[in-house]
């Protein structure tokens, strides 16, 4: 017996009556501007979060961590640099205290790990900043899970901590009764032999010459930790400097690049000009040829040249006041005619009667 084959209902197409003539999704428009606001603000604030957490991300972070133990911290803090001959290839993920040792977990990228490896805190900076330097040695790989042995890891000595302690340690100690402890060991080995009295006065003249210097190994010991505290509150102010500096060398040898290439092109320049003169000297040389004819004349002539020039100048302004009224010129001829033949009634023109015939008649 065959079953009928159950049909399944889309949600999409089997609507209500009422709910046919409507779309499934509304327009953005039609919608609460708040709750699209609050929306917008909740998404923004989840992509900043991850933006911020992407290292740790399992995908989009990546990575291997591991662990290892150190004698002590020795100034390292989560987020110094992980190196691998030189090369940053990680962070240090956390630095905790686990009973007499400390335990430092790390996270690399795209680096072996030996199960020989070895682990040491490197000084970064000479303000104090430190790093972790793995060498990566060993047939197989090192389990994330194992950490690395104190025996394979090394802490170094840090300088500024030293004198920091020898300062308290100094500033603890009473150098007069320190003093009068010496001088009465001195007195009372007086009667010994020469050589234990002289034992005795040497510690005696030791504490004597520390209680007289006690100021000033004070002043030295606090001037010094003052120096190493303003250095260390100026150590992003160095790595600016750095920064800054290093973006300077680029740019020169981007300005570097720039000239160099200016250079060579107008280098290149020089050969196709040179090119161009040498295809071209059977078309230029006839023509350099007649133009220096045309100078020789002009040259020969320059005197007659300069003399014509000097009547045109006069002759061509009295021409332009001539036509400066139009495309004519206005003219006016004296004693052309006959005062007879003017009309009766015309004034005399003084100055302007033809002149008169002379000779003898006949």
């Amino acid at each position: 017996m065959k079953w009928p084959r159950p049909r399944l209902r889309s949600p999409f197409r089997h609507r209500a009556p009422a709910d046919r003539g409507r779309p499934l999704f509304r327009p953005l428009r039609e919608r609460d501007p708040v709750a699209v606001g609050a929306v917008g603000l909740l998404v923004l604030a989840l992509a900043g979060l991850l933006a911020y957490n992407a290292d740790a991300l399992p995908v989009i972070g990546g990575g291997t961590s591991y662990s290892a133990n150190f004698t002590e911290a020795a100034g390292l803090r989560p987020g110094n640099e992980v190196r691998v001959a030189g090369v940053k290839v990680g962070k240090v993920t956390g630095v905790s205290l686990d009973g007499a040792q400390v335990e430092v977990t790390f996270k690399v990228r795209h680096t072996w790990i030996g199960d020989a490896s070895t682990a040491a805190i490197g000084i970064k900076t000479l303000l104090g900043e430190k790093y972790l330097a793995v060498d990566p040695l060993g047939s197989g790989e090192q389990d994330p899970g194992t950490r690395i042995p104190k025996s394979r890891t090394t802490s170094p000595y840090d300088v500024t901590q030293a004198f920091d302690g020898l300062g308290r340690t100094l500033g603890a100690l009473n150098t007069r009764q320190l003093a009068a402890s010496f001088q009465t060991i001195s007195d009372t080995f007086k009667d010994t032999p020469s050589s234990v009295r002289s034992a005795a006065t040497g510690l005696s003249s030791l504490s004597q010459t520390v209680s007289s210097r006690d100021a000033q190994l004070a002043r030295l010991l606090t001037g010094s930790k003052q120096l190493t505290q303003t250095l260390a509150d100026q150590n992003s102010r160095f790595q600016t400097l750095i920064s800054d500096g290093d973006l300077l060398l680029g740019e020169i040898q981007k300005r570097r690049d720039a000239i160099h290439t200016l250079l060579t092109g107008t280098q290149d320049l020089g050969i196709q000009l040179s090119g161009l003169v040498a295809d071209n000297t059977r078309q230029l040389a006839p023509t350099l040829d007649a133009l220096d004819r045309v100078t020789g004349v002009l040259v020969a002539n320059q005197s007659s040249l300069d003399q014509a020039l000097a009547l045109a100048g006069p002759y061509y302004r009295l021409v332009g006041n001539t036509l400066g009224n139009g495309r004519w010129f206005d003219s006016y001829l004296c004693g052309l005619v006959p005062r007879n033949y003017l009309p009766a009634g015309t004034p005399p023109i003084q100055g302007c009667e033809p002149p008169k015939a002379t000779g003898s008649a006949s």
